[in-house]
């Protein structure tokens, strides 16, 4: 046997001696004897000590923050968490920014201010609406302030009315009946009066934004099989999910455009714009102070903490929260000028859970004054008087508005419902309803597919820049990378002769031993440098005949002297109780019927599979004695899983070879397939994944008509157009080739 040989195999059977469970004659005992079934790890009537078998995340769960250690790390880690932010809303790449055509009619004048109706297009042919509040008297350019409101009931057109306006002014959170009988209105007139240019505008299906409602986009509960379509799909529907289309991606871009709309005023200070909102509101501000660089002030109230992440349909979507939370998008505004407020609801913890860590990132950076939180932990959910006297304080301070302090909010005369809705006149209501939606999808899709469609690289420049998009947007999907290293763990717990080559198998342990994977090595005696990762439906069952014998395939690598790797990825094999495929992935207790409740907490089946698969190959390249050659094997059903690995492993393999049988994201019925990718459509689907992996050997079955010209597009610009072959043969015979490539040198 070789050198390299005992190096590895030392390396894999991780010091038997030492390591080894079970005691002599235990049917996990280190043996050398032949099984006449493929190798088990676990023990009978157990599952995998795996942390993704236990129940799911949800929106109640803890978020911590963990603040860096230097502003540097940090930058890394903001670029990380933003392009993550964007992925997932579907604003990677941004939508095309249409014309607005903007319309400013109806002025309400006042004492002090006027208050004027708003509405532009977002999307084409759909429109943000909204009460755009300015200063009289002044002149020059003004401080411009974005109000979203949250979920009141009718929004911009909220009223408490008499009976619990007298609750407020009775428990001191309102001091005067009518200015407390609306706090949304309140609020913008106060800064306005203060001097700011105020844009108080609807979230879908609040108010005069009716053509999507708010039972859709904020009550939706039960998939609706006419939306739920491979063509012409609505909100909520797998094709949506597969595009990452969500109605909170829908509202954060109506923030933008309303950000657009306020900065093109010409009365308006770009230098100095600021954003606050409540609640739901409070979930727009910081997302949009997250994402968006324009803003120079936030204070969203009673909604940041490392509890509950926002109930509503509208502040979920998925893959958002897999891995971090609202403290860190919060942390996303530094070092700008960020105020919060608690209340008795679930940021009543934020002065010991949260806020903390918000100080010390903000010192880190720099600007400890720069961070603040005002906590009334008398009052429930709110943003009643005092919260908005904070509020007005920090801006005060933050958009230098030079007001005297104590700063006093001033009554009011409320404006009705008739002055306020922006559809009057000659201004009718314009159509809503499903046909609206699958517009706004529509165009959404079709604008990303023409943004993704004109970076197919054409040479190194083009594809480092498809590699920036497209495997950014990757990356974030997947949500790990095949560097994250360190954390593995071998435990060894069988090992046969099995007359030229050994059987050894274990478990490998990574992610801070959360995740637990059955793993079986197929090692030559004289083993030349070189191990193949071999995928199968069946886990690593699939590499064994049902005498336990190596299946012929297998056997031939193993007889050159090539190492062979099977390993159960999450739910197959020895993760199944019952030995039957997962037909349905499993989701949070929540009984409405959207993907974002589970997928935007935990990794999808599909993301957990391609998870196990890049600890396999860090696990393989890292230890002391380092293969000469890795490559990746996905047939039977796992070509995609194996595709997606190979794209994110790119610099680490030699050769992937997948049989992807046609597989597309875009063509799943159900957001619970156990092949469901949040996003897995939009970015070329599983071709546009695929090119990713050049300039690895790559061998592909089951493609067929244009589907490999991407592919042949990204390795002729790396100058490795010979480096990828593609399998026409008949498909019965894949497999067959596919040994044959992996046989030749």
């Amino acid at each position: 046997m070789s050198r390299r040989s005992i190096c590895f195999l030392c390396a894999v059977l991780g010091m038997v001696v030492a390591t080894h469970v079970g005691g002599p004659g235990s049917p996990l005992s280190l043996v050398s004897s032949v099984s006449a079934q493929p190798p088990k790890v676990v023990p009978a009537g157990e599952l995998p000590a795996d942390q993704r078998l236990k129940p799911l995340r949800d929106l109640n769960a803890y978020f911590p923050f963990e603040p860096s250690s230097t502003p540097g790390a940090w930058a890394l880690r903001k670029q990380e968490v933003q392009r993550h932010l964007l992925v997932s809303l579907g604003l990677w790449p941004m939508p095309t920014k249409t014309p607005a055509n903007a319309v400013v009619h109806g002025k309400v004048d006042r004492d002090d201010y006027t208050v004027e109706r708003v509405f532009f297009e977002s999307f084409p042919g759909y429109y943000v609406t909204g009460s755009l509040y300015r200063p009289k008297g002044r002149e020059g350019r003004m401080p411009g302030v974005l109000c979203p409101h949250g979920h009141w009931a009718n929004g911009r057109f909220f009223d408490h009315g008499t009976d619990k306006i007298k609750q407020e002014l009775s428990s001191g959170a309102e001091k005067s009946e009518e200015s407390g009988r609306s706090p949304l209105q309140a609020r913008c007139v106060q800064l306005a009066r203060m001097g700011c240019v105020v844009f108080h505008y609807d979230m879908i299906g609040y108010a005069d934004s009716v053509q999507i409602s708010q039972d859709v986009a904020h009550g939706f509960r039960k998939q609706r099989p006419e939306l739920n379509t491979l063509e012409d799909w609505g909100l909520f529907s797998t094709q949506a999910e597969a595009h990452v289309q969500s109605v909170m991606g829908m509202q954060t871009y109506n923030s933008i455009r309303a950000l657009d709309f306020l900065l093109e005023l010409p009365d308006v200070d770009p230098q100095r714009i600021g954003v606050t909102g409540a609640s739901g509101g409070g979930t727009q501000t910081f997302i949009l102070g997250a994402i968006d660089d324009r803003p120079h002030v936030a204070f969203p109230a009673v909604m940041v903490s490392t509890a509950m992440q926002g109930g509503c349909t509208c502040e979920n979507c998925s893959l958002l929260r897999v891995g971090t939370g609202n403290v860190e998008f919060a942390a996303m505004f530094a070092p700008r000028p960020l105020g919060l407020t608690a209340a008795d609801d679930w940021t009543k913890e934020m002065q010991t859970k949260g806020f903390p860590e918000l100080q010390k990132h903000y010192a880190m950076l720099d600007a400890p004054d720069n961070v603040m939180l005002k906590a009334d932990l008398q009052f429930g959910h709110n943003y009643n008087l005092v919260g908005r006297t904070a509020m007005y304080h920090w801006f005060n301070k933050h958009l230098r508005l030079k007001v005297k302090e104590p700063i006093e909010e001033r009554d009011y005369k409320r404006l009705s419902i008739e002055e306020m809705t922006v559809w009057s006149g000659k201004y009718a209501k314009p159509e809503s309803g499903p046909d609206v939606e699958r517009r706004v999808l529509s165009w959404w899709t079709r604008d990303a597919a023409k943004q993704l469609a004109a970076l197919r690289p054409t040479d190194t420049k083009s594809l480092e820049e498809y590699r920036r998009v497209v495997g950014g947007a990757v990356e974030s999907l997947i949500g790990r990378g095949v560097s994250e290293s360190g954390d593995h763990e071998w435990e060894q717990r069988s090992e046969l002769d099995k007359n030229g080559h050994l059987v050894m198998a274990g478990v490998l342990r990574y992610r801070k031993k959360q995740c637990e994977l059955p793993v079986v090595f197929a090692h030559p005696k004289n083993w030349n440098g070189r191990v193949v990762l071999w995928l199968t439906s069946n886990g690593k069952g699939g590499l064994f005949t049902e005498k336990g014998e190596l299946a012929e395939s297998v056997r031939k690598l193993v007889d050159q002297g090539t190492s062979v790797v099977g390993a159960d990825l999450l739910y197959q094999g020895e993760f199944l109780r019952d030995g039957m495929p997962l037909k349905e992935t499993p989701r949070v207790e929540n009984g409405r019927e959207f993907a974002g409740y589970t997928f935007g907490y935990n990794p999808t089946v599909f993301a957990g599979r391609v998870h196990d698969v890049l600890a396999l190959i860090s696990f393989v390249k890292q230890h002391e004695s380092s293969p000469k050659q890795i490559d990746l094997v996905g047939l039977d059903g796992m070509g995609a899983v194996a595709a997606v690995a190979g794209a994110q492993a790119r610099g680490v393999l030699d050769r992937v070879v997948v049989d992807t049988r046609g597989f597309r994201f875009g063509k799943l019925e159900s957001f619970r397939d156990p092949d469901f990718l949040p996003g897995g459509a939009k970015y070329g689907d599983l071709p546009g994944i695929m090119a990713l992996i050049a300039p690895a050997k790559l061998w592909v079955a089951g493609e067929t008509g244009d589907s490999p010209a991407l592919i042949r597009a990204a390795y002729a610009s790396a100058q490795r157009p010979n480096l990828v072959t593609f399998h026409s043969g008949p498909a019965e015979g894949a497999n067959q080739a596919a040994v044959e490539y992996l046989a030749k040198p």
